[in-house]
């Protein structure tokens, strides 16, 4: 198929529409549904970055995509009880590429509610019955398992989006865009991200461990935000991102938003929160939410009695000293920024949020401020002389 005919463009006032190849056929085939130009974005960038996750760390790879960047991004590692019942996966005998996807998805559920779904491996029957029950608009995968398939085309009454990626399809050439009459042109972004990034010359700070497990979420957490609409901020930990901070205008606030996602996460799996005992009529997407507001301070009388309603009996709210003592444990975490940081607040909001972990291009007229910020963390800092804007 060389052209595919679209609803519309990005608004329903934007047609006709349509997505082409210039040369050959389009690397892709529509099994189910009909996705649209957003879905098209989000299929493209969601598949480029498992395929260089899949390919960085020699495992099952997913990402949970919302408008053109990624709400979470993940390794198909083993699951927790505990992380299957935060990230509403129980009751299902996990895959790699399930557990990967229950990880991309559960980083931040509130964002991907109607997510673009991608994996990097053949989709199998789990991954399906997980799509199957979330509310999604789409799937990209390399391919399908006949079962998973159908339970694919069975989802929105066959109008849910299924779309196989050819795995060979390598992006080559120029990028060029038409906006308003002017075409723009660039290579593509093709810099490869590989452990080699954290050799002894690149690091900054005087600490310079980094241990395999730190290595694996540098990586995740880097290619997570080469696909992420910049200025971006990636945390990541236990092999999955915890917290993404996309196209924010400042280099703080991206730190802050992503670092505010982590602690959220990090929240849900207080043991308090995985034992709330929801009213026996209340769906997924309202005990999610119930959760996010109950987490949160400062709610509106109309938020507090949103979440209080999922329960027969509300229960108490975390104390501010409970959420700090749960908080305080997590360490470890890895940090990745598409462009470096021009000041130290940056680290200082990181170190809140357990980061001990830092890959930043460098080049600022402060990296001496910010990697004496690192010191006094105890941070290792890497100068990767990479930067990653996605726009």
């Amino acid at each position: 198929m060389k052209d595919l005919e679209l609803k519309y463009g990005c608004n329903p006032h934007q047609k006709p529409a349509r997505v082409f190849a210039k040369e050959g056929e389009l690397p892709f085939e529509v099994l189910s549904g009909s996705p649209g130009y957003i879905n098209l974005l989000d299929a493209m960038n969601s598949w480029l970055l498992v395929k260089e996750l899949k390919e960085a760390t020699g495992r099952a790879s997913a990402a949970s995509f919302k408008h053109v960047s990624p709400a979470g991004a993940a390794i198909g590692l083993p699951m927790s009880d505990d992380l299957k019942k935060s990230c509403f996966a129980e009751g299902i005998e996990h895959s790699a590429v399930s557990a990967a996807y229950s990880r991309a998805r559960g980083v931040d559920r509130l964002s991907s509610f109607g997510d673009w779904a991608a994996v990097s491996d053949t989709l199998d029957v789990p991954t399906a019955k997980l799509l199957a029950r979330d509310v999604s608009d789409g799937v990209i995968a390399p391919g399908y398992e006949p079962e998973a398939l159908e339970i694919l085309r069975k989802k929105q009454d066959g109008k849910y989006k299924v779309v196989e990626m050819d795995p060979s399809f390598e992006a080559k050439g120029a990028e060029t865009r038409d906006l308003h009459g002017v075409w723009f042109e660039q290579p593509r972004n093709d810099g490869k991200i590989t452990k080699d990034l954290f050799r002894e010359e690149n690091i900054a700070s005087k600490r310079k461990d980094i241990p395999e497990e730190a290595q694996l979420d540098l990586l995740i957490a880097t290619i997570a935000v080469k696909y992420t609409q910049s200025n971006s901020v990636t945390y990541a930990w236990g092999g999955q991102t915890i917290g993404i901070g996309a196209g924010q205008q400042s280099r703080i606030h991206c730190v802050r938003l992503a670092g505010e996602k982590a602690d959220l996460w990090y929240l849900r799996l207080h043991p308090k929160v995985l034992k709330l005992e929801f009213g026996k009529d209340v769906g997924r997407a309202e005990r999610n939410n119930a959760i996010d507001l109950y987490l949160r301070d400062g709610l509106s009388p109309a938020e507090d009695a949103q979440w209080k309603a999922c329960f027969d009996n509300p229960p108490a709210k975390l104390t501010a000293d409970e959420k700090a003592k749960w908080l305080g444990s997590l360490k470890g975490v890895s940090l990745s920024s598409d462009a470096f940081f021009p000041f130290r607040d940056s680290l200082d909001r990181a170190k809140q949020s357990g980061v001990e972990y830092v890959l930043q291009p460098g080049g600022a007229v402060r990296d001496d401020a910010t990697a004496a910020a690192a010191d006094e963390h105890g941070m290792v800092m890497v100068h990767s002389g990479i930067r990653l804007f996605h726009h």
